[in-house]
């Protein structure tokens, strides 16, 4: 396969852990009704799961997908795993940038679908077609995702066309939060994918390609390539992202009462300039990284000094940060320092831990501790104090390690935790997913509810409530919003776009993309498939157990003011009837 041109792309390479074979199918009929990333991704995890399995059973898969657009425009950078998460049991969905979804196109495959069990702890070696099972038993154990990436680098070849995915001991371990770090920066972050590699006994997969791509009509292709990038680069569509990145939410976000403070008990952070991104732009942040394939420089790192000897010997991290990041383990646990923020950070990278995960649990751990309803007993000794970040150090390392009862329940995840000591009325979760940091009022609530894998990203409630303080739109208007950005992503999403360039990429603009790469669909059509792919994940997530009327939402969102005010509960039951009403459920 190396040094060929990709004609057609429809490869779906299939990989037996458990007998260790691999085989490549082409199944052009997925690409042509579901286009790539998550609407192929999602047939494919319908093909082969069963209802009897569990999350963590052998055979349960892992597809990784691409989409038509990837390493062909810019900014379609992501790749897409979905399976079924460890976390709530049902739909695990997430995505990830860096280099991936570009060297998968190198590579030849646009999905890749992982089943079986190692018999012992193995990571897949895969370049020019061929597909090696290789022993990570010397790296099993090995805590840092970082230091895992560094060996993985040093003995496999293909530097620049190659990307490293790899857990950390949350993984190994089982907690099933954890993540898969994608080439140091980037992570399948949300839904416990990491947990997944685990019980597979799969360390890392390694991939990298010297394909060359090709498009059917080259000048259409550069014509449409060139309107695009002009868009990204010479307006302000996106320019957000590159200047302060996502942490600017954390001002504006204070502003409308919509930020998260010492787990929901406030909407308000006193010391928010503190954490905000204009802060940690002036002081901390020393570089900006893209994607694989973006112009933009959205990856925001910061420098982390830490003193390890009285003898001022310093160690030097690079920390990468967003707002979910500094929401997470920072306005939420009321830590009031942006080192304090950052090493917690640097403590979930090393152990390969879904950071808003995390951020969720101790807040619930903390408020949990300071109502006297677990002892020092439980919590071994460590006492959980709001902006307390010694002690949250100690807390992560302890839910890692999972040496009693209650460290085992914090690595469950919120709602486990909950059910067995309690405070469920302020364990913040939405669907069995720890939520993100938003209080802004309907749409937010009721968008985590029924959003396919209960995220922001699934449809931006934040956004409709956000245009309803504004403008006042009927609890119908932000229903019809939500619909409408579910079934708009899940094109965006089978691209595979970054939804941060949702904006540049119009329903026109992506039919004339399109058609230089020989496939023709009408905004129509579009709209056609985005609906089904929708459609096609809640028959998954129903195969998984969900049912929308059985879901429990924790009574602090109706407790503590929004930006549109305090929600009332019935308000929120009605409009899930009204969501239902309008997709048939």
């Amino acid at each position: 396969m190396t040094d060929s041109i990709i004609n057609n792309m429809s490869n779906v390479l299939y990989v037996d852990l458990t007998n260790e074979k691999s085989k490549v199918v082409q199944r052009q009929e997925l690409y042509d009704k579901y286009l790539g990333g998550t609407g192929v991704a999602t047939q494919l995890l319908h093909e082969e799961f069963t209802e009897i399995k569990d999350a963590l059973d052998p055979e349960a898969p892992i597809v990784l997908s691409i989409g038509p657009f990837s390493g062909i425009y810019p900014c379609c950078t992501k790749a897409v795993a979905m399976f079924r998460s460890p976390l709530t049991g049902e739909l695990g969905e997430s995505y990830s940038g860096g280099r991936i979804a570009t060297v998968m196109r190198f590579a030849g495959y646009d999905s890749i679908v992982i089943t079986g069990k190692a018999k012992h702890p193995v990571y897949l070696s895969i370049h020019d077609g061929n597909v090696d099972f290789k022993d990570a038993t010397s790296i099993w154990g090995l805590s840092s995702t970082v230091d895992v990436g560094k060996i993985l680098r040093d003995i496999e070849p293909y530097t620049g066309r190659r990307s490293i995915i790899r857990i950390g001991s949350a993984g190994e371990n089982g907690v099933k939060y954890a993540n898969v770090n994608v080439d140091t920066y980037r992570h399948f972050g949300r839904l416990g994918i990491g947990a997944v590699f685990g019980s597979k006994n799969l360390k890392a997969v390694v991939i990298s390609g010297n394909e060359e791509l090709q498009v059917t009509d080259k000048k259409e292709y550069n014509n449409e390539y060139k309107e695009l990038y002009n868009k990204v680069v010479n307006t302000d569509l996106m320019e957000k992202y590159h200047d302060l990145g996502t942490t600017e939410n954390i001002n504006v976000l204070n502003e409308l009462n919509a930020l998260p403070t010492r787990n929901f008990q406030q909407t308000f952070f006193e010391c928010a300039e503190n954490v905000s991104g204009e802060n940690f732009g002036d002081n901390y942040l020393i570089r900006k990284l893209s994607c694989t394939g973006c112009p933009i420089g959205c990856i925001h790192v910061a420098m982390l000094k830490k003193l390890f000897s009285n003898a001022h010997d310093i160690e030097v991290s690079d920390i990468p940060y967003d707002y979910e990041l500094v929401y997470a383990l920072g306005t939420n646990l009321g830590l009031t320092k942006p080192k304090d923020v950052l090493e917690l950070i640097d403590s979930c990278e090393h152990y390969g831990v879904d950071v808003i995960s995390m951020g969720v649990v101790l807040a619930w751990a903390t408020e949990m501790s300071m109502k006297r309803k677990i002892s020092t007993d439980e919590t071994m000794g460590v006492s959980l104090r709001w902006g307390d970040a010694t002690n949250y150090l100690r807390a992560i390392d302890l839910i890692i390690k999972s040496p009693n009862e209650f460290y085992s329940a914090l690595a469950e995840g919120v709602t486990i935790a909950s059910e067995k000591y309690g405070g469920k009325d302020f364990a913040m979760q939405l669907g069995g997913l720890e939520v993100p940091g938003y209080h802004t009022g309907l749409g937010n609530v009721v968008g985590l509810t029924v959003g396919v894998r209960h995220s922001h990203h699934d449809n931006a409630g934040y956004s409709a409530d956000q245009k309803s303080f504004k403008n006042g739109l009927s609890d119908e208007d932000i229903i019809d919003q939500l619909i409408s950005e579910d079934d708009k992503r899940g094109v965006l999403n089978s691209l595979v776009i970054c939804l941060f360039a949702r904006k540049v990429y119009t329903p026109e603009s992506i039919v004339n993309a399109l058609k230089p790469l020989g496939i023709e669909k009408s905004e129509e059509e579009l709209d056609r498939i985005g609906k089904e792919i929708f459609m096609k994940k809640y028959e998954l997530k129903r195969k998984f157990g969900f049912n929308l009327d059985n879901l429990k939402l924790p009574g602090r969102f109706f407790e503590t003011a929004s930006t549109n005010g305090i929600i009332d509960e019935s308000r929120v039951e009605n409009a899930i009837k009204i969501y239902k009403s309008k997709r048939g459920f």
